[in-house]
């Protein structure tokens, strides 16, 4: 299989057969190059992450669930530097192309298995999701995407980077395949029993951009159909702008903590945008650090009275389509600090999330989201395989 998008890490491709006759039997899958490997050196998506580092011996707990349960992998896919992007330009490895949005980026830190997926090169791919990783790539390819609850799906031999956010995610093109990989990944079956009551985030509808907002009511309609019950509310009191900076103010110095012994012995070379984020989170303050946690509190607080057993809120994933590849950094700098204000409630509260593909706006997709009580994983799953078949 050629790789005509750019999507898997330069050189020999590794490949490891699945299980035979195991419930994802047939399927091919590619893993984020942050997910060990036996054998094959984790890249992180820089150079000199790799350097003095001893090899895997034994697959991340992620890939070895995948193979045991029959899925075959064919790869391991580019990363932004560390996972520290959220647009998916790699100055080492190059930017994957968005095949569903031609010239535009495919969202990152997973936009090599975002984009692998998209392109028909695999069936589903690993990711990692922190900050949006996953959610956001979802939404710019036009892909099913989880962000499960945090601390549900086990992180060993995933390259960290901020622990009280990270997390495994993976992406499929259609909701069976999603809701196959999911069951096996999240160890449950996927139930036939749906949410029954739907919450609107105005406020998040309201901040993404009039297009977006527009191209998704129609996909929220079918969602409030087939849900049942359906009500508006605020997500964010506060505002959404100030559970971003919430997570800016923690992400980043853990981020920061879990590189620093590498810079300290490696002075790494880094792209600009990659070295900013963690200077950054060296110089965050401890009362900047206390400020956000208290703010974590109290999103986690109002997601759970948003979301009692039995109810899903939703919002758009992303607050415009992806941008153009090659953007300079002054323009690129607000749009990341704009995705932020629609994904800073994964790191902070926690809960599982879902992108729903199914909208455009002029030919670009734009993902629908939809959020549960922690723990409701396969509930949301449940969610997308339903809708589709609805359709």
């Amino acid at each position: 299989m050629t790789d005509d998008i750019g999507a898997f890490v330069p050189g020999p491709r590794v490949r490891i057969e699945g299980k035979a006759g195991g419930p994802l039997a047939g399927l091919t899958f590619a893993a984020k190059d942050l997910f060990d490997v036996a054998g094959v050196p984790t890249g992180g998506g820089n150079h000199d992450w790799p350097t003095g580092r001893p090899i895997p011996t034994q697959h991340s707990f992620a890939v070895q669930t995948l193979l045991d349960a029959g899925a075959t992998l064919i790869g391991k896919t580019i990363t932004d530097e560390v996972s520290l992007g959220i647009l998916g330009e790699n100055a080492f490895d190059g930017t994957p192309k968005n095949t569903r949005a031609p010239g535009r980026v495919p969202g990152g830190s997973s936009s090599g298995s975002a984009a692998a997926v998209a392109a028909g090169l695999c069936d589903t791919a690993l990711g990692t999701d922190t900050g949006g990783s996953v959610r956001v790539p979802s939404s710019f390819c036009g892909l099913y995407g989880i962000r499960p609850t945090h601390g549900r799906v086990d992180t060993r031999g995933m390259l960290p980077q901020a622990p009280t956010s990270d997390t495994t995610g993976w992406f499929a093109r259609d909701a069976a395949t999603f809701a196959r990989v999911s069951s096996v990944m999240l160890g449950e079956e996927i139930p036939q029993k749906l949410p029954t009551q739907l919450v609107i985030a105005t406020d998040a509808f309201g901040f993404a951009d009039a297009d977006v907002a527009a191209a998704l009511r129609p996909l929220v309609m079918k969602l409030a159909a087939l849900v049942g019950h359906c009500r508006e509310d605020i997500m964010a009191p506060p505002g959404l702008s100030v559970w971003a900076r919430a997570q800016r103010s923690l992400q980043p110095v853990e981020a920061y903590n879990t590189f620093k012994p590498w810079l300290d012995e490696r002075n790494p070379r880094f792209a600009f945008s990659v070295a900013k984020a963690l200077v950054t989170g060296s110089m965050i303050s401890a009362a900047d650090q206390a400020w956000g946690t208290l703010m974590r509190q109290e999103a986690r607080g109002r997601m759970a009275h948003l979301l009692p057993e039995g109810t899903i809120l939703c919002l758009p994933t992303t607050p415009f389509p992806a941008p153009k590849v090659g953007l300079p950094l002054s323009v690129l700098d607000p749009l990341r600090d704009r995705i932020t204000c629609l994904c800073a409630q994964g790191g902070l509260a926690g809960h599982p999330q879902v992108n729903l593909p199914g909208a455009t706006v002029d030919g670009l997709p734009v993902g629908l989201s939809i959020i549960g009580a922690r723990g409701s994983d396969a509930s949301l799953v449940a969610v997308a395989r339903a809708l589709e078949n609805a359709a």
